[in-house]
């Protein structure tokens, strides 16, 4: 089942490299009782990801201070090494987003947004999209129809649906 709109976020554990190393970060502790941003990319370091999707939510993150959002959140199936070099490649870190790792794309399957490209070398991956959940429920959610767009799920967007 595809997540929507009105939907509680369910379970899951991410992980996220911290000065001790990897560390669990359950996302039930994270949305509960605040109002997140949360957007997934296809992958880190990928030409969209890395020049557009990130690059547009470091634009908009006072605004979206502004609107009540707690924490931005960015979610990829990739290990937590990785999200961290490209949250510290893309200014994302230092710009105040939560970058995780859902490493085995367990989060990404139960809300419904994985796929495959195999053409590209993408297996089991997060389609591209942004949302708001407000304690743990998702009040917007904006869904690219193609991994390589950068439109609706930009923070832009997010920001103006807030």
């Amino acid at each position: 089942m595809t997540i929507s709109t009105g939907d509680r976020l369910p379970e899951a554990t991410f992980i996220q490299l911290g000065a001790e190393g990897p560390q669990e970060v359950k996302l039930s502790e994270k949305l509960a009782g605040r109002k997140v941003a949360l957007f997934a990319v296809p992958g880190a370091f990928t030409p969209t990801c890395h020049s557009a999707h990130v690059p547009s939510f470091v634009r908009v993150m006072d605004g979206l201070k502004d609107k009540g959002v707690d924490e931005v959140i960015c979610v990829a199936v990739n290990d937590p090494f990785v999200m961290k070099a490209w949250g510290e490649a893309t200014g994302a870190t230092d710009a105040g987003i939560t970058m995780l790792a859902d490493a085995d794309g367990a989060f990404t399957k139960a809300i419904g947004m994985d796929f495959t490209a195999l053409p590209v070398g993408l297996v089991a991956r997060s389609k591209r999209y942004a949302m708001l959940a407000e304690d743990g429920v998702v009040t917007v959610l904006n869904v690219e129809e193609s991994p390589g767009e950068c439109e609706i799920s930009a923070g832009e967007a997010l920001l103006a649906a807030i």
